[in-house]
Protein backbone atom coordinates (compact mmCIF):
# COMPACT_ATOMS: atom_id res chain seq x y z
CA UNK A 1 0.00 0.00 0.00
CA UNK A 2 1.31 3.45 -0.93
CA UNK A 3 0.09 6.79 0.27
CA UNK A 4 0.96 10.15 -1.19
CA UNK A 5 2.55 12.48 1.32
CA UNK A 6 3.24 16.17 0.97
CA UNK A 7 6.63 16.67 2.62
CA UNK A 8 7.17 20.05 4.21
CA UNK A 9 10.55 21.42 5.27
CA UNK A 10 9.70 20.57 8.88
CA UNK A 11 9.42 16.88 7.97
CA UNK A 12 12.84 16.60 6.34
CA UNK A 13 15.84 15.49 8.46
CA UNK A 14 16.72 17.45 11.55
CA UNK A 15 18.89 20.49 10.92
CA UNK A 16 21.68 19.38 13.22
CA UNK A 17 23.60 16.18 13.63
CA UNK A 18 26.07 14.38 11.38
CA UNK A 19 25.11 13.11 7.94
CA UNK A 20 26.47 10.23 5.91
CA UNK A 21 26.70 9.86 2.15
CA UNK A 22 26.27 6.22 1.08
CA UNK A 23 27.64 5.63 -2.43
CA UNK A 24 26.65 2.19 -3.72
CA UNK A 25 28.52 -0.01 -6.22
CA UNK A 26 30.07 2.67 -8.41
CA UNK A 27 32.52 0.09 -9.73
CA UNK A 28 34.31 -0.27 -13.06
CA UNK A 29 32.79 -3.61 -13.98
CA UNK A 30 29.26 -2.34 -13.50
CA UNK A 31 29.49 1.06 -15.13
CA UNK A 32 31.93 0.66 -18.01
CA UNK A 33 30.17 -2.20 -19.80
CA UNK A 34 27.53 -2.53 -22.49
CA UNK A 35 24.77 -1.41 -22.40
CA UNK A 36 26.19 1.75 -20.89
CA UNK A 37 24.31 3.12 -17.89
CA UNK A 38 22.43 6.40 -18.21
CA UNK A 39 24.18 9.69 -17.46
CA UNK A 40 27.24 8.19 -15.76
CA UNK A 41 29.30 11.38 -15.98
CA UNK A 42 26.48 13.49 -14.51
CA UNK A 43 25.88 10.97 -11.73
CA UNK A 44 29.58 10.94 -10.79
CA UNK A 45 29.62 14.75 -10.72
CA UNK A 46 26.55 14.80 -8.48
CA UNK A 47 28.06 12.25 -6.09
CA UNK A 48 31.39 14.09 -5.95
CA UNK A 49 29.63 17.40 -5.22
CA UNK A 50 27.56 15.94 -2.39
CA UNK A 51 30.63 14.18 -0.99
CA UNK A 52 32.47 17.50 -0.74
CA UNK A 53 29.51 19.13 1.02
CA UNK A 54 29.13 16.22 3.44
CA UNK A 55 32.81 16.28 4.37
CA UNK A 56 32.73 20.06 4.86
CA UNK A 57 29.67 19.71 7.11
CA UNK A 58 31.50 17.25 9.36
CA UNK A 59 29.74 14.19 8.01
CA UNK A 60 31.09 10.87 6.76
CA UNK A 61 31.31 9.43 3.25
CA UNK A 62 30.92 5.68 2.70
CA UNK A 63 31.73 3.84 -0.53
CA UNK A 64 29.98 0.47 -0.72
CA UNK A 65 31.56 -2.13 -3.02
CA UNK A 66 30.11 -5.43 -4.15
CA UNK A 67 32.51 -8.24 -3.25
CA UNK A 68 32.36 -11.42 -5.33
CA UNK A 69 33.70 -14.82 -4.35
CA UNK A 70 37.25 -15.84 -5.32
CA UNK A 71 37.38 -16.20 -9.08
CA UNK A 72 34.34 -13.97 -9.60
CA UNK A 73 34.71 -10.91 -11.83
CA UNK A 74 34.05 -8.77 -8.76
CA UNK A 75 36.49 -10.55 -6.47
CA UNK A 76 38.31 -7.98 -4.31
CA UNK A 77 41.33 -6.61 -6.11
CA UNK A 78 40.07 -7.38 -9.61
CA UNK A 79 39.89 -4.66 -12.25
CA UNK A 80 36.10 -4.74 -12.35
CA UNK A 81 35.83 -4.53 -8.55
CA UNK A 82 37.64 -1.18 -8.45
CA UNK A 83 35.75 2.06 -7.85
CA UNK A 84 35.43 4.33 -10.87
CA UNK A 85 38.56 6.47 -11.10
CA UNK A 86 36.42 9.59 -11.64
CA UNK A 87 35.09 9.31 -8.08
CA UNK A 88 36.85 11.59 -5.61
CA UNK A 89 37.67 9.23 -2.75
CA UNK A 90 39.54 10.61 0.27
CA UNK A 91 41.55 8.77 2.91
CA UNK A 92 39.01 9.41 5.67
CA UNK A 93 36.18 7.91 3.60
CA UNK A 94 35.05 4.45 4.71
CA UNK A 95 34.89 1.47 2.35
CA UNK A 96 32.16 -1.09 3.03
CA UNK A 97 32.10 -4.54 1.36
CA UNK A 98 28.77 -6.19 0.62
CA UNK A 99 27.74 -9.45 -1.00
CA UNK A 100 24.03 -8.96 -1.83
CA UNK A 101 21.80 -6.06 -2.91
CA UNK A 102 21.25 -4.82 0.65
CA UNK A 103 24.29 -2.81 1.77
CA UNK A 104 23.31 -3.37 5.41
CA UNK A 105 23.08 -7.17 5.27
CA UNK A 106 25.97 -8.78 7.16
CA UNK A 107 28.12 -5.70 6.53
CA UNK A 108 29.80 -3.14 8.75
CA UNK A 109 27.59 -0.27 7.58
CA UNK A 110 24.97 -0.18 10.33
CA UNK A 111 27.56 -0.61 13.10
CA UNK A 112 29.78 2.13 11.65
CA UNK A 113 26.87 4.56 11.39
CA UNK A 114 25.83 3.85 14.97
CA UNK A 115 29.39 4.32 16.21
CA UNK A 116 29.44 7.74 14.55
CA UNK A 117 26.00 8.67 15.87
CA UNK A 118 24.62 9.14 12.35
CA UNK A 119 20.90 8.78 11.65
CA UNK A 120 20.59 10.84 8.46
CA UNK A 121 21.66 9.28 5.18
CA UNK A 122 22.14 10.60 1.65
CA UNK A 123 22.08 7.77 -0.89
CA UNK A 124 23.22 7.39 -4.50
CA UNK A 125 24.99 4.98 -6.81
CA UNK A 126 24.29 1.92 -8.97
CA UNK A 127 21.88 0.30 -9.71
CA UNK A 128 18.71 2.25 -9.09
CA UNK A 129 16.36 -0.72 -9.25
CA UNK A 130 18.55 -3.23 -7.42
CA UNK A 131 21.14 -2.28 -4.80
CA UNK A 132 20.15 1.38 -4.44
CA UNK A 133 16.45 0.62 -3.99
CA UNK A 134 17.09 -2.34 -1.67
CA UNK A 135 19.45 -0.33 0.53
CA UNK A 136 17.05 2.62 0.75
CA UNK A 137 14.25 0.34 1.91
CA UNK A 138 16.53 -1.39 4.40
CA UNK A 139 17.71 1.96 5.79
CA UNK A 140 14.12 3.14 6.25
CA UNK A 141 13.23 -0.08 8.07
CA UNK A 142 16.20 0.52 10.38
CA UNK A 143 14.79 3.97 11.24
CA UNK A 144 17.35 6.02 9.35
CA UNK A 145 16.26 9.32 7.79
CA UNK A 146 16.90 8.85 4.07
CA UNK A 147 17.38 11.41 1.33
CA UNK A 148 18.01 10.08 -2.17
CA UNK A 149 20.19 12.10 -4.56
CA UNK A 150 17.76 12.50 -7.45
CA UNK A 151 20.50 12.91 -10.06
CA UNK A 152 22.99 10.72 -8.21
CA UNK A 153 21.86 7.19 -9.07
CA UNK A 154 21.73 5.29 -12.33
CA UNK A 155 21.19 2.04 -14.23
CA UNK A 156 21.31 0.71 -17.77
CA UNK A 157 18.31 0.08 -20.00
CA UNK A 158 16.40 -3.03 -18.94
CA UNK A 159 14.84 -5.53 -21.36
CA UNK A 160 11.37 -4.39 -20.33
CA UNK A 161 11.94 -0.66 -19.68
CA UNK A 162 14.38 2.08 -20.73
CA UNK A 163 16.57 3.52 -17.98
CA UNK A 164 14.88 6.93 -17.93
CA UNK A 165 11.50 5.39 -17.10
CA UNK A 166 13.00 3.28 -14.31
CA UNK A 167 14.68 6.37 -12.85
CA UNK A 168 11.45 8.36 -12.98
CA UNK A 169 9.48 5.51 -11.41
CA UNK A 170 11.81 5.16 -8.43
CA UNK A 171 12.23 8.89 -7.86
CA UNK A 172 8.44 9.17 -7.74
CA UNK A 173 7.89 6.03 -5.63
CA UNK A 174 10.37 6.47 -2.79
CA UNK A 175 8.73 9.60 -1.28
CA UNK A 176 5.34 7.85 -1.32
CA UNK A 177 6.43 4.90 0.77
CA UNK A 178 4.94 4.64 4.24
CA UNK A 179 7.67 5.76 6.63
CA UNK A 180 5.76 7.79 9.25
CA UNK A 181 8.74 8.79 11.40
CA UNK A 182 10.81 10.20 8.52
CA UNK A 183 9.42 10.07 4.96
CA UNK A 184 12.01 9.30 2.31
CA UNK A 185 13.00 12.35 0.31
CA UNK A 186 14.35 12.77 -3.20
CA UNK A 187 16.35 15.95 -3.80
CA UNK A 188 18.79 17.10 -6.44
CA UNK A 189 22.49 17.20 -5.63
CA UNK A 190 22.40 20.98 -5.94
CA UNK A 191 19.59 21.28 -3.39
CA UNK A 192 21.33 18.92 -0.98
CA UNK A 193 24.60 20.84 -1.22
CA UNK A 194 22.88 24.18 -0.68
CA UNK A 195 21.01 22.91 2.37
CA UNK A 196 24.07 21.27 3.86
CA UNK A 197 26.01 24.50 3.58
CA UNK A 198 23.10 26.68 4.64
CA UNK A 199 22.28 24.80 7.83
CA UNK A 200 25.83 23.74 8.77
CA UNK A 201 25.15 20.07 8.13
CA UNK A 202 21.37 19.96 7.99
CA UNK A 203 19.38 18.68 5.05
CA UNK A 204 16.08 20.43 5.62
Amino acid sequence: MLVRQRVSSSMVGSERGPKALIVIDMQCGLLEGDPRPANVEEVVCAINAVAVAVRQSGGQVFFVQHHGAPGDRFAPGSAEWQLLPQLEVERKDILVPKTICDAFYKSTLDESLKDLGIKQLLVGGWATDFCVDTTIRAAASLAYEVTVIKDGHTLADRPHLPADLVLTHHNQTWPQMIVPSAPIQVLSAESICQRLRGSKGGVS
